[in-house]
């Protein structure tokens, strides 16, 4: 009982972990193929858009404007079709070092609810440089720091998640794909 509370601070919730999932009506393979491409991304999150292939290694350089100023962010996949693992390696402003990893784990509906379907789970992880830009001198002026809306991630990647649920339930239905 001492660990639940009727109502809890945010950090006590989130802290260093936004982790959140979702139930989506349509086959894991199907999720994955989608998943996998990182152009689809500009389809289904909030704010990012227009990847473009910076070079042959699967990197990819888009746009966010999630702060109202539009800055460059570069994603890369990495990838298990076995594990069924889509996670997005990503960083604003440089393409070097992609700190903001995305971790994503799709399941079989049937394995863990007993129905036809998927449940995707996606993980974020608050590396320290949330809390301090570690390339200022890259940052266009007047940009807030992505780390600055850490509080706003969970109601944020929530939204998202939402927009990719009828994105491949669409599909799901349009293609015939039901398991």
């Amino acid at each position: 009982m001492n660990r639940t509370h009727t109502v809890y601070v945010h950090d006590e919730i989130y802290g260093q972990f936004c982790p959140i999932q979702i139930y989506i009506d349509c086959p894991p393979e199907l999720a994955f193929e989608y998943m996998v491409d990182v152009k689809n991304l500009a389809e289904w999150t909030y704010s990012t858009r227009d990847y473009q292939p910076v070079d042959d290694s699967g990197l990819f350089c888009g746009y966010d404007a999630v702060g109202g100023e539009s800055t460059k962010i570069y994603a890369k996949s990495i990838v298990n079709r076995e594990a069924l693992t889509v996670d997005y390696h990503c960083a604003w402003d440089q393409g070097d070092e992609l700190w903001m990893v995305y971790l994503n784990r799709i399941v079989p509906a049937q394995q863990v609810l007993g129905k036809l379907g998927c449940v995707i789970f996606w993980q974020n992880c608050k590396h320290p440089y949330y809390d301090k830009n570690p390339f200022p001198e890259l940052a266009p002026k007047g940009r807030p720091w992505v780390g600055e809306m850490w509080d706003f991630f969970y109601a944020g990647h929530t939204i998202e998640f939402e927009n990719l649920k009828k994105i491949l339930e669409f599909r799901a239905k349009s293609i015939g794909g039901k398991e």
